[in-house]
């Protein structure tokens, strides 16, 4: 979110920390035979991205686990919040991994309630 700021008559834009998310989660198994594997992830959202009444989070993730390759998580985008009680809420996310060995990943998980200890 950008809240503007007038400072000595210039307009500046300020970025306002909203919340993120932790997740965790595997691939589905991909490939045939002894070659059939999944990989393991884990990371945190990136900040708010309105969304109609509701908010969406990016995910950027460089790196699944290696399993004599890696794969990415690139430009994912979350579901809308899904609201589980007491104020938080979580994310459901689905999509598929970048192409590498000849392969992609499908995926699909939820994230972790925000702000755990507050």
């Amino acid at each position: 979110m950008n809240r503007k700021l007038k400072l000595n008559g210039i307009k500046k834009i300020r970025k306002v920390q909203t919340h993120v998310h932790e997740f965790e989660g595997s691939t589905k198994l991909a490939e045939q035979g002894a070659d059939r594997h999944n990989h393991r992830f884990a990371g945190v959202t990136g900040q708010v991205i309105p969304f109609g009444k509701s908010h969406v989070h990016e995910i950027d993730l460089t790196h699944t686990d290696f399993f004599n390759h890696f794969h990415n998580l690139k430009k994912i985008r979350t579901g809308p919040a899904i609201p589980v009680g007491n104020g938080k809420h979580v994310h459901f996310v689905t999509g598929m991994t970048t192409l590498n060995d000849g392969h992609r990943h499908n995926f699909n998980f939820a994230t972790l309630i925000q702000k755990p200890l507050v």
